[in-house]
């Protein structure tokens, strides 16, 4: 009796006796039944104990020791007086099941990680199709609205749309929904399904330089500041740099074309930050183009707006760096002084809070891994939950219950 108690324990299938274990290779079968009591009648209500007959049913559950297991159940059907047959209860095994709750339980457990559903079948002996009937009985649903909002897009290449929206709580590190389209109208229908309450509270929406985001924050959340992600203002920069560095770059000969591209990474850098060999080098390549040396200028100057720190000072800063770049003879950097512009409140709006999409870029990273190593998703809503399954808390997960019928 002691050691069939232990057994139970070491195993973990409570109220299963344990008569026999059975293992080779590659399998572990358990030989067990449950203790005989009395059952109610689902027809009558009356109780009874007396057993009409036994089966055998193979149950698979978790693996034991990297072995497949299966549970060999001595299964008892009662006879009622009216005549009802009925199976016994049982707590580990739903309905209408041949795997344990604990087996469907562990491969949603292993789904929170960068794995396949092939993967995940693999290791607990099932078919990849049951691995994913088993996830989707995963269901996320935001409830309500952060006080602070982060959108942006990725390439998610599902549903027939290229592009999907990931939509996050940057303060508090957490994904709130992945949305299968971008469009504002897409948008503004989904956010509109939240009570006006939930959207006054929003304080600060962050985006990049995108206008149905500008405009989506405008017409929905009225008490939000907008704030333009630092990392793609500051970009805009960088590419029109990088666009003079090409267009220099071509008109060399191979040698010093590929000196150029080589030297790519300090020209980019602070000037102040280099080294007196990089310096030297940096005036050398800048020697070779007034037009470059010009480019250069204007992207040190505008890297000493990131010095700022208040809004103010950020203000007169930037307006000083756009008048200049206005005449500064390069298109591409006038196109970028319009852009400032256009965006001048949400830039200015990034220097009064510490908040980025550092964190919705981060997720956007990972996503894009779990799409390669799946080869990508043709089911949004699977798509969608697998996201959600992974970057969000175990307790905001609703799971369906397994023994619905």
């Amino acid at each position: 009796m002691l050691y069939n108690y232990s057994t139970e324990e070491l195993i973990g299938l409570q109220g299963l006796i344990i008569k026999k274990i059975e293992a080779n290779e590659k399998e572990i079968h358990i030989h067990g039944e449950l203790e005989r009591k009395t059952h109610i009648c689902p027809d009558c209500g009356a109780e009874t104990d007396k057993i009409h007959d036994y089966r055998i049913q193979v149950i698979k559950d978790i693996p034991i020791y990297n072995k497949n297991a299966f549970i060999f159940l001595k299964k008892r059907r009662y006879r009622c007086q009216c005549g009802k047959r009925f199976y016994e209860d049982n707590t580990f095994l739903p309905r209408y099941h041949r795997r344990t709750n604990r087996l469907s339980a562990y491969i949603i457990y292993k789904l929170r990680t960068m794995v396949t559903f092939t993967d995940v079948g693999k290791e607990v002996n099932l078919s990849t199709t049951t691995v994913m009937r088993t996830f989707d009985l995963v269901s996320y649903s935001p409830k309500d609205l952060p006080t602070t909002l982060s959108i942006d897009e990725f390439k998610g290449n599902t549903n027939k749309e290229k592009y999907q929206c990931i939509i996050t709580d940057p303060v508090n590190k957490v994904v709130m929904d992945i949305l299968p389209k971008r469009y504002e109208n897409y948008l503004t229908t989904y956010f509109l399904k939240f009570d006006k309450s939930e959207r006054d509270k929003i304080t600060a929406f962050v985006s990049d330089m995108w206008k149905p985001y500008a405009s989506l924050a405008s017409n929905l959340f009225k008490n939000a500041e907008q704030i333009v992600d630092k990392y793609h203002w500051i970009r805009q920069v960088f590419r029109a740099f990088d666009s003079v560095r090409k267009q220099v770059q071509k008109k060399l000969g191979k040698q010093y074309r590929i000196y150029f591209k080589h030297s790519r990474k300090i020209l980019f850098k602070r000037f102040n930050e280099l080294t007196d060999e990089q310096k030297l080098q940096v005036n050398i390549l800048l020697y070779a183009s007034p037009s470059l040396s010009t480019a250069h200028f204007y992207k040190e100057e505008f890297l000493k707006i990131l010095d700022c720190k208040d809004r103010a000072s950020a203000k007169v800063a930037l307006s000083d760096w756009i008048n200049s770049a206005y005449d500064c003879g390069i298109e591409r950097f006038r196109k970028c002084a319009q852009t400032m512009i256009n965006w001048m409140t949400g830039i200015l709006n990034s220097f009064s809070t510490p908040v980025t999409n550092g964190f919705t870029e981060g997720c956007n990273n990972k996503i894009k891994v779990l799409k390669r190593i799946a080869f990508g998703y043709q089911n949004f809503n699977r798509f969608r939950n697998r996201i959600l399954h992974i970057f969000s808390n175990q307790s905001l997960v609703n799971l369906k219950q397994a023994t619905a019928s």
